[in-house]
């Protein structure tokens, strides 16, 4: 099911305890639609995260780290200025629709008491967060500032009056008595009416009303949103759904279950949310990747074109030979010849001719052109080796980017700045200094620790300082990956079996059933003299094909 109604009335009776009278100790907005509102009560912090991602709009408090950008967005400083240090009243929610209500107290510039409410629309495309004065009902600031032209509806700007958006509210079933419940002898119709459901929740109360027609069944269906649990469910085709109750009439097998909901949706999200901050935040890295590919492509494709000719330039020599041969039958103005090839039983050959030029100087012009072709072979491959080099080193950043997590994207960016590739900002940022901390961290059925790299700066660490020279390192073969070190110089088979898994996942060819990964100790991987972040050479290797299962890999991964 998704963030519907119903769904948020049973998230506010977890949430609703644990923040009010909390008082809002930091905010700030780590993505473009996301925001992070930090509550200080007894003694604890709480991160509410709150997204208005057209995709998946969402809120739960999460335990994730997410990095607090070094500069702040206006909307956020705005809700600093109005919101930091306030006290959390109240939270509500409109009906059972998408609008949740969080109601600040706080004290204004002159120390008079004001009430203030951020009010959080999770509904889809039209997802916002408006911070507005509750005695004036004016808009102060909003995430998503919308023009009159573009929302007819109501005017979305600051300084506007804040309006509900045009709502169809239904039926609440949490409320509905026998009396009224005794007026519908259809179950369509009944359904029909409801407020606040998604079509999954629609179909599971048919089951339950095809069941039983009753009001005590209706009422069973209804309770379970007051006292919810979490439910993670797979469709058919393995599409992950959270749910707040056990549903027993859809086509679903149950994955996992959780007490805690706002537990349960920080690790649902996780994943989908990791993925869609790392676009986000790498939207600028993977537009530089895209052009170079591209350009880089049709370079080789030209370059390819060239060597080709130059390869074949054989007839060009052919034509000079035989033009200077019979020179005395050019005449003058000709701009074509069939002349006999001695070198095919004299079947003849046409030659193209420049009528402005001696015949001499036409039979030179060929010879002249087929060195030139000849003596550009070395360059043309020298230049599709590199252009081929510079194709597989982007190949990798994308791997690194789509092996990556939000906060390794400045380290990708920061890589691209000193290949030249991106310019560099005017004001110098400090850089980060690469530890342990910034890997993926894994460890073996034996106990054993594996160590991964997540882009090209932490790979060349991880090896060539990190590493001890008798661990193992990994890398899948001919192909982008991340470096991994599992740190003992006597694996087991199973161990290198396992590490060899996490390799073959952490690289382009994750999804592939048969991956060869080459393995070998550290001390015979190097890295050439101004060769690009990243790469290395090594000998005296050994390989593994294995099948990376990601439910199996992630497992064995430390927090």
């Amino acid at each position: 099911m998704a963030f519907d109604g119903l769904f948020i009335h049973s998230l506010l009776k977890d949430l609703s305890p644990t923040l009010i009278g909390g008082r809002l100790s930091k905010i700030y907005q780590p993505f473009e639609q996301d925001l992070v509102l930090v509550f200080r009560k007894d003694r604890k912090n709480y991160q509410l995260l709150i997204s208005a991602n057209a995709q998946y709009p969402r809120m739960y408090l999460t335990e994730q780290t997410i990095s607090n950008p070094d500069k702040a967005p206006t909307f956020v400083m705005v809700l600093r200025k109005y919101l930091e240090g306030s006290v959390l009243q109240s939270i509500d929610q409109v009906g059972l629709d998408r609008i949740v209500n969080f109601h600040f107290s706080n004290r204004n510039e002159l120390g008079d008491q004001v009430e203030l409410v951020l009010s959080v629309e999770l509904m889809g495309r039209h997802s916002n967060v408006i911070l507005y004065d509750n005695k004036s009902q004016h808009i102060i600031d909003l995430l998503k500032r919308v023009n009159p032209d573009e929302n007819r509806a109501r005017m979305l700007l600051p300084r506007a009056k804040y309006e509900l958006p045009p709502l169809n509210p239904g039926v609440n079933g949490l409320n509905l008595s026998e009396e009224q419940f005794a007026q519908f002898d259809d179950i369509n119709d009944l359904i029909k009416v409801m407020d606040g459901m998604d079509r999954d929740d629609r179909e599971e109360l048919r089951g339950y009303l095809e069941d039983e027609f009753s009001y005590q069944s209706f009422k069973t269906f209804f309770n379970q949103f007051n006292n919810p649990k979490a439910f993670v469910l797979k469709t058919p085709r393995n599409k992950r759904k959270i749910f707040v109750y056990l549903p027993y009439h859809l086509e679903l097998e149950r994955e996992s279950s959780d007490t805690n909901l706002n537990h349960a949706l920080d690790e649902f999200y996780q994943y989908q949310a990791n993925r869609d901050w790392v676009k986000q935040k790498a939207a600028r890295v993977e537009r530089v990747v895209r052009n170079e590919t591209k350009k880089l492509t049709k370079k080789i494709t030209k370059l390819q074109k060239h060597l080709d000719l130059a390869e074949n330039s054989e007839g060009y020599r052919i034509r000079g030979e035989i033009l200077n041969a019979h020179l005395n039958e050019v005449k003058p103005g000709m701009t074509k010849i069939s002349l006999p090839n001695y070198y095919e039983n004299n079947e003849p050959i046409d030659i193209k001719l420049d009528a402005a030029l001696s015949p001499a100087r036409n039979a030179q012009k060929y010879f002249t052109r087929y060195k030139k072709l000849r003596d550009s072979i070395k360059h043309v491959n020298e230049q599709i080796k590199l252009a081929k080099e510079n194709l597989a080193y982007f190949d990798s950043i994308q791997t690194a980017i789509d092996n990556a997590d939000p906060q390794d994207i400045d380290q990708i960016t920061e890589e691209l700045e000193n290949q030249g590739y991106i310019k560099k900002p005017q004001k110098k940022t400090r850089k980060k200094k690469i530890t342990e901390r910034n890997l993926n961290k894994f460890k073996l059925s034996s106990g054993k620790t594996v160590l991964v790299g997540k882009n090209n700066y932490q790979n060349d660490w991880l090896t060539l300082k990190k590493a001890n020279k008798a661990d193992y390192w990994f890398h899948v073969k001919n192909m982008p990956g991340s470096h991994v070190i599992l740190q003992d110089d006597h694996p087991t088979e199973q161990d290198i079996k396992e590490a060899a898994e996490i390799a073959a996942y952490f690289s382009k060819g994750k999804l592939s059933s048969h991956v060869q990964v080459d393995y070998v100790q550290d001390k015979r991987v190097k890295k050439p003299n101004g060769a690009k972040p990243g790469f290395v050479i090594y000998t005296g290797q050994n390989s593994i094909e294995v099948t990376p299962v990601e439910q199996d890999i992630l497992a064995k991964k430390i927090n």
